[in-house]
């Protein structure tokens, strides 16, 4: 069946005990057992809850995958990846990753003794160059945030699996009605279903999809043991935020391309960044391997007083982190998303003093291009 399709009707069959066409929230931490060593599948709610259930079945369907995992937040989906990997184990991140990411990286896991090396994976030559003896995974995220960076999928699975390596790929920014990074051959996708999959900006969550049977019982054992646990209400949230997914990124897409073609024109832009312009130097690629190109765009202003100058005057776009809701939100990566990523760093990437980052809601575009024109007759 079609993508829409799956996503209201995969792991949201009608209650069999009422009939109810939602599946309702199943609100309670304990199940109560027939007899000694007899149950209906359930036996405590953080093992595993049928709310949640029916949300990891859905997720991994929509992502062509076989094994759906949810978890409390996006890091939390990410930090369970990472403990696949032991002490001594080498990871190869994209350079140009989520502040939350990096700060995971560098001043966490590093303590528990992984190890962690950046490489441009636009460039699949500079992955190669980082590998060590001890590379284990690939970790990726495409397209980049905030600068919107795009990397092969098909040729770093390639890459990733001629070495012995997983590839593990954040979708976030696409969510699955876009790009489903495991028909590439990815073994590993994850989520912040805060954004995208929820979409309405009133849960926080994290999912891995994966397809190898034993990789998913490995996630499912660490999910059970450390127990960051998507909670029913939240899993609940997101099914429902799903059942609009393909409508919504429609929308986000439509206004995303609108939007960015305005930045793109206008004379106090010096640039902007959204695969599906043209001129990013990877729209070819974009075409290739995204059905749409969504509602995520950042564009330099030229200075921090200027960026300043944007985000204190837009009326109908929100000053806000996260994104994917059917808001408009606009930040400063700088000083938000990626305030944890040393400054040097963060000029050589692109994630200047100047740079602003839209999450493109599905409001009237006309609305926002309104918006934005008024805050930027402000410089």
């Amino acid at each position: 069946m079609g993508f829409a399709t799956d996503a209201i009707h995969v792991g949201q069959e009608p209650d069999p005990a009422t009939g109810a066409i939602i599946v309702p929230i199943y609100q309670t931490s304990t199940f109560v057992q027939e007899e000694l060593g007899k149950h209906k599948g359930y036996e405590y709610a953080r093992t595993s809850n049928p709310t949640r259930a029916a949300l990891e079945r859905n997720l991994a369907a929509l992502e062509s995958g076989r094994f759906g995992f949810a978890f409390a937040s996006g890091m939390a989906a990410i930090n369970v990846l990472m403990t696949l990997f032991k002490s001594g184990d080498h990871i190869i991140a994209g350079h140009n990753l989520y502040g939350g990411s990096f700060r995971l990286f560098e001043n966490v896991l590093k303590d528990f003794g992984l190890a962690f090396s950046y490489a441009d994976t636009t460039r699949l030559d500079d992955v190669t160059r980082a590998l060590q003896p001890n590379t284990r995974l690939l970790f990726i995220e495409t397209p980049t945030n905030p600068v919107m960076e795009i990397t092969d999928l098909a040729a770093a699975a390639r890459l990733a699996h001629a070495h012995g390596l997983l590839l593990a790929v954040d979708n976030t920014f696409m969510s699955p009605y876009f790009q489903r990074p495991l028909e590439y051959g990815a073994d590993f996708v994850v989520h912040s279903t805060t954004k995208y999959l929820n979409g309405h900006s009133d849960g926080v969550g994290g999912a891995i999809v994966l397809n190898d049977p034993s990789l998913a019982e490995r996630v499912r054992f660490i999910q059970n043991a450390a127990g960051a646990v998507l909670g029913p209400f939240d899993s609940w949230l997101v099914l429902r935020g799903v059942k609009t997914l393909a409508v919504r990124m429609r929308q986000h897409n439509e206004n995303g391309v609108a939007i960015a073609a305005f930045l793109q024109g206008h004379p106090k832009i010096t640039k902007v960044h959204y695969p599906g312009l043209p001129s990013h130097p990877q729209h070819e690629l974009a075409k290739t391997q995204m059905t749409g190109f969504g509602g995520m765009l950042s564009f330099e202003t030229g200075s921090l007083d200027n960026a300043r100058t944007i985000l204190n005057s837009v009326r109908l776009c929100s000053l806000a982190e996260s994104l994917g809701g059917v808001e408009t939100l606009i930040s400063h990566p700088g000083t938000m998303t990626h305030a944890s990523v040393p400054p040097e760093e963060r000029e050589r990437l692109g994630i200047t003093e100047g740079l602003v980052r839209i999450s493109v809601g599905i409001e009237d575009v006309e609305d926002l291009i309104s918006d934005l024109k008024q805050a930027l007759d402000r410089i």
